[in-house]
Formats: structure tokens, C-alpha cells, sequence
């Protein structure tokens, strides 16, 4: 599996040579550096850890320091790990660069949404509105819970108003349209979840692979 951490700048559009224009997603990539390499005998699975984006040593408590210094990798702000059953073909200190990927391949990014704090059930679950007019006093309300003598409450997990967004959301088959190794930018084309700069893992597509 291919995997790297990157952090999500922003969307622009680009062009083709017939001129046709492309909405895409920019996601700045530094190199990840190979921290820890986990096997079943050690850790009960396989599994890469890798880190990005350096940082001073003030930032890092000791047991993240001691995670480094034992590695012999410089100090790093996002540790992250991917499972796979090739954790031979790396070694700690490696790094993982744009170059991986293909243009034309297929990924699946993951990031944490957009916070927009507490919400209706119109926004939040697309419920329909209440008519405006004839002293209507129904408008933008929940409307009933199905709760009358039996069972006398409300069910668990009943669609209604409360917190949306800020939570993890994975895009599936996103297509790479362009790769830039001088600057570490990976082109994706559509939308990821974040802000501009949060942080984004990319990894292969689970359904479609070039």
C-alpha cells in the first residue's frame, strides 16, 4: 500500500491541452520519514509508522522525544502509521516522497471536516420545511418523534438537531491529475475534507487501482 501525510493548502482549477478545465484539490506532501516499523511478533500486527513536518524540540514532550531519539530521526509534529504486510522493503530513516504516486492513480484521502457547531435538523439531516404561510407556527422544527403511549420516549439514535462536522471523513477514488516534485504537491481532482492547512493522509484506492 502506498501512503503518505500531507497537509491540504487550498482549491484551484486547471487546464488541459483542449482547454477542458479541471476542479482540484492541492495537498502539500513534505517528505515522511520512517520512524518505527511494527511486526506481528512485536506488536501483534504489521504496520509502518511514519512522521512529517519538523519542529523544534519545545513543542514535543519527553516520551515523544524518546520516540524519536531512539529512532535517530529528527524531531517531527504529526506522527501517523499505515498497515502492511511488506514492512521489509522499509527501513527507519527512509524517507517517503510525491514520488510514490502516479498521475492518473487512484487514492483515497482521509481529514477531519469542517467544524459548524450545533445545527438543525434542516441543515444537519435535510429534513423538509414547514409551510411559511396561513399562521403556519410549524417551520423549521423537528416536527414529532413517534413516541405516543408506546414506547413513551424517543429512540436512540433518532435523527435531530445538535453538533455537525469536525469529525473524520474519508473521500474514496480521487484521481491524481498532477504530481510536482520540486514543490511536493500532489493534484487532486474534486474535493477533500479540512480546512486549508490541516492535516490529510493519502493513501491507495481500496476500489480502484491503476
Amino acid at each position: 500500500m502506498k501512503y503518505l501525510v500531507g497537509k491540504k493548502i487550498g482549491m484551484t482549477q486547471i487546464f488541459d491541452e483542449e482547454g477542458t478545465v479541471t476542479p482540484v484539490s492541492v495537498i502539500e506532501v513534505e517528505p515522511n520519514v520512517v520512524v518505527q516499523k511494527k511486526t506481528i511478533e512485536t506488536d501483534g500486527y504489521n504496520a509502518v509508522q511514519v512522521a512529517t513536518g519538523v519542529v523544534k524540540a519545545k513543542k514535543l514532550n519527553k516520551p515523544e522525544k524518546g520516540h524519536f531519539d531512539k529512532s535517530g530521526v529528527e524531531y517531527r509534529r504529526h506522527v501517523s502509521e499505515f498497515r502492511t504486510d511488506d514492512v521489509d522493503s522499509f527501513n527507519i530513516g527512509d524517507e517517503i516522497k510525491v514520488d510514490i504516486f502516479e498521475v492518473a492513480e487512484h487514492v483515497d484521502v482521509t481529514g477531519t471536516s469542517k467544524g459548524k457547531g450545533t445545527q438543525g435538523v434542516i441543515k444537519r439531516h435535510n429534513f423538509g420545511r414547514g409551510r411559511e404561510t396561513h399562521g403556519s407556527k410549524f417551520h423549521r422544527m423537528p416536527g414529532g418523534m413517534g413516541a405516543a403511549s408506546y414506547p413513551g420516549r424517543v429512540w436512540k439514535n433518532h435523527r435531530m438537531a445538535g453538533k455537525m462536522g469536525n469529525e473524520k471523513v474519508t473521500v474514496q477514488n480521487l484521481e491524481i491529475v498532477r504530481i510536482d516534485t520540486d514543490k511536493n504537491l500532489i493534484l487532486v481532482k474534486g474535493a477533500i475534507p479540512g480546512n486549508k492547512k490541516g492535516t490529510v493522509k493519502i493513501k491507495s484506492s481500496v476500489k480502484t487501482t491503476k
